[in-house]
């Protein structure tokens, strides 16, 4: 009777699937299943009745939105899935820039952020990721630049821009890693005759030059050079002219004609 966890089946008889499809019609149903498993995705048509799994068949193409949902769930669970260029890591840092300083509508790009803006930024490149080779090799910096409005797409040049021109004609790449505090990381002699750093973020932000020896290595840092040429410069000349004697080193740096090479070299 109900409710007995004890019945017998005493006969039976095999149920093929077109009856089973005309006894239990309302309880009839076909999913797709897609799932992710020792770094490939896999997929296959479902059929059940009820809770009883009639037939599974693998799926060749499943469909987009299902992809994208699985390595949309792969990503929140691990933002380290996705691998950032250089490229891409330098986009990302003039976009935090913008964002620390001038707000919105520059998108936030955090891992928290990006995760929720995944389907603008990220969704329409997912639909086809197949394995981890194919998600590790998503061009993220091309993807990001979905999250920039127009026009101020346009702008980021100017706002961030990703190198600038110093005195000496060269176009070194500024660090956006610290988005407080851009830098700017340049040998000495080439901003002789420089009297105020670069400004950023709409004249908000001055750049931080990083000041290098002919080896390479900071040898000042300094976001004021005024107070740098009539202050620190003497300090940094006096120690390093006799290691570099064929740099530059003049006693005035203000007239000093910038330069990239050592002099007599071309």
């Amino acid at each position: 009777g109900p409710g007995r966890s004890d019945a017998l089946i005493r006969a039976c008889a095999p149920l093929d699937e077109d009856l089973a499809r005309l006894a239990a019609s309302e309880e009839w149903a076909e999913r797709e299943e897609v799932t992710w498993s020792e770094d490939r995705l896999s997929a296959r048509r479902v059929t059940t009745v009820g809770a009883i799994e009639v037939r599974s068949v693998p799926l060749e193409r499943p469909a987009a939105r299902e992809i994208a949902g699985v390595v949309r769930s792969l990503v929140v669970d691990d933002p380290g899935l996705l691998v950032w260029s250089v490229a891409a890591g330098r986009l990302r840092d003039r976009l935090a820039f913008c964002r620390t300083w001038l707000g919105d509508p520059w998108p936030a790009v955090d891992d928290g952020a990006l995760v929720e803006s995944f389907d603008l930024w990220l969704g329409p490149d997912v639909g086809e990721v197949r394995s981890g080779r194919a998600l590790r090799s998503l061009d993220l910096e091309a993807a990001l630049r979905r999250l920039l409005p127009w026009p101020h797409a346009a702008r980021l040049g100017d706002v961030a821009p990703e190198r600038l021109t110093v005195p000496s004609g060269s176009s070194p790449a500024v660090d956006y890693s610290d988005p407080r505090a851009p830098v700017l990381s340049v040998r000495l002699q080439e901003v002789f005759g420089w009297s105020e750093v670069p400004r950023l973020a709409d004249g908000r932000v001055p750049v931080v030059l990083d000041l290098l020896s002919p080896a390479g290595r900071s040898a000042a840092v300094t976001s004021d050079l005024a107070s740098f040429w009539d202050g620190g410069y003497r300090q940094v000349r006096a120690e390093l002219r006799g290691r570099y004697p064929k740099h530059d080193w003049p006693v005035d740096p203000w007239s000093a004609t910038a330069s990239r090479r050592p002099r007599g070299v071309r």
